[in-house]
């Protein structure tokens, strides 16, 4: 028995075996550990690559809506700015890894949501467009849907805290404050169109839309400070919404009219001369042939690996004052 214990061969190969099986662990997660800061460094490098690339392609939208104010004050789909595809394709050229795609939205081609309201009334010309607007078999609204809709709009524009009636009803803060979760009526104009969804009536499909229906988000803008619209770049939705008397044939007729490159779009009451539309009759105070706002969206990819930049452009001249910007 005493021989027996004397013999400690066996504990130290064990102890030996634990060392090497702990030197062995920690090895393996310093391993694991100095794989992931690498991986997370070089995310992190090629994210910052990304920004650059997507930055380069909004630089480049900039410079393309400079260039073509210093050639005139008329703004249609056929200049170089409404097509940047080229410039897109060939990005690649600009970069040793990475390309970028780049477009630009034309914000005064679309419904200057903000001025619906002058003060605490009704701008009546620009309620009708929006009234008509949103009465497009297209969005699926009944009429009263509508009348509701743009009336609670008004409400969260203007300054007051009177309920709009007639026809329909529109809300304020007394309506708000009694959801789940409440919140107070703006009375403030509208800064970013995602607000609307906020408004009584304004659902997510409605807003973004569905596979079946188009959303009005697009339509729509916060941007703009006289209610004209440019006729050369408004989407079809929105030119039918000019008057009650325009239907889908003279929409087309419109639009083929605006892709001519024979056709002078100088004049934005071109319009009249298009066949069949000689006794159409559009309000002046909605019409424009230039635009001033513009919304550049520029994404830069590097292999699976993407980033975007979007802002908001002023235009004014051959000066571009950016209104806002976002990093995603």
């Amino acid at each position: 028995m005493k021989r027996i214990l004397q013999d400690n061969s066996g504990v130290a190969l064990i102890v030996t075996i634990l060392i090497i099986s702990l030197i062995v662990s920690l090895t393996l997660q310093f391993n694991i550990s100095m794989r992931s800061d690498l991986h997370a460094a070089a995310n992190l490098r090629d994210g910052i690559k990304l920004g650059y690339i997507a930055k380069s392609g909004f630089n480049c939208a900039l410079a393309v809506l400079r260039e073509d104010a210093s050639e005139g004050n008329v703004d249609s789909l056929l200049e170089a700015w409404a097509d940047l595809k080229t410039l897109s394709d060939n990005s690649g050229a600009l970069f040793y890894e990475g390309w970028f795609q780049v477009e630009v939205l034309d914000h005064s081609g679309r419904i200057q949501i903000n001025k619906l309201v002058e003060g605490s009334q009704y701008n009546d010309t620009q309620r009708k467009l929006l009234t008509r607007f949103l009465k497009s078999p297209e969005f699926g609204l009944e009429d009263e849907e509508v009348e509701n809709i743009v009336n609670a709009v008004k409400d969260w524009i203007d300054l007051d805290d009177e309920v709009t009636e007639g026809p329909g009803y529109g809300a304020e803060s007394g309506y708000y404050q009694g959801l789940d979760k409440p919140y107070v009526c703006k009375n403030a104009p509208v800064e970013f169109i995602e607000e609307l969804l906020l408004v009584r009536g304004v659902t997510k499909g409605l807003f973004y839309g569905t596979k079946e229906k188009p959303g009005i988000a697009s339509y729509l803008s916060p941007y703009g400070d006289d209610g004209k619209i440019n006729i050369n770049t408004a989407e079809s939705l929105v030119l039918k919404a000019f008057s009650d008397r325009m239907d889908d044939q003279m929409v087309e007729d419109m639009v083929a009219h605006r892709k001519d490159r024979n056709n002078d779009l100088s004049d934005p009451n071109w319009y009249k001369t298009v066949p069949g539309m000689g006794d159409v009759t559009i309000a002046e105070d909605l019409l424009d042939a230039s635009s001033t706002n513009f919304e550049i969206v520029s994404e830069g990819f590097k292999g699976a690996m993407a980033k975007r930049v979007t802002g908001m452009v002023k235009r004014t001249g051959s000066k571009c004052d950016i209104l806002s910007w976002k990093i995603e």
